[in-house]
């Protein structure tokens, strides 16, 4: 089965790139696509069109709609990972599911939300973060609560970036953007998928892997 798997940011791309490839095997396939930024779902199945907004939910509409008829007929699916951040999660889901459902052809599609950010599934592997930074502050690390709606980025920022949230917020973006991208570069190839202890990362773990087998089956 071939996976399209859609990000909202550059740091959610690097990091998947490295730990799909620890999730499925061969002869699954996936490519990861990131756009700049989540944005919101639009009303009913408008889109924006033009090319310079490429904010993943305001686009979503029309790549679902163009996956329905590019991926007919083979076997693939389209997963869509995105932050909670601070919207209600049952919520989002449910209009995620229920954009999917109104999309005419709609592909197979798996709708994933990392809570409260995706460095939340960085926390996650505790082992693999003291692989990519020695140095991290411990005490930083033990205060967070996995899953929790905290300020999760800056979290990992306070414990791994000399100086941490403050001077990031400081130095204006795109500092923050570049340093997220940093830590996933060095904290996912250490990554282990089966210990990872988010939850939200194990439900997106569970998905593809039920996903791959069901292709398996038919």
């Amino acid at each position: 089965m071939h996976f399209e798997v859609l990000v909202e940011d550059a740091s959610g791309k690097i990091a998947l790139q490295e730990i799909l490839g620890k999730i499925l095997a061969p002869p699954h396939t996936f490519r990861v696509i990131s756009y700049r930024g989540v944005g919101r779902l639009p009303r009913g199945l408008r889109t924006v069109s033009e090319a310079r907004h490429r904010i993943l939910l305001a686009q979503l509409p029309r790549l679902l709609r163009g996956y329905g008829k590019s991926l007919g007929g083979i076997s693939a699916a389209v997963v869509v990972v995105v932050d909670l951040d601070q919207k209600d999660c049952g919520k989002l889901k449910s209009e995620l599911l229920d954009l999917h459902r109104r999309c005419d052809p709609a592909p197979r599609a798996l709708f994933r939300i990392a809570i409260e950010e995706f460095e939340a599934w960085l926390l996650g592997d505790r082992e693999a973060i003291s692989c990519a930074y020695p140095r991290a502050r411990t005490s930083d690390l033990d205060t967070y609560r996995q899953d929790s709606i905290c300020g999760t980025w800056e979290l990992l920022a306070d414990a791994i970036h000399p100086g941490g949230a403050k001077k990031l917020k400081a130095e204006g973006w795109p500092a923050p953007g570049r340093a997220k991208c940093d830590w996933a570069r060095k904290i996912a190839p250490h990554m282990e998928p089966e210990r990872n202890e988010s939850p939200s990362f194990q439900v997106f773990r569970s998905g593809l892997l039920r996903l791959a087998q069901e292709d398996a089956e038919v």
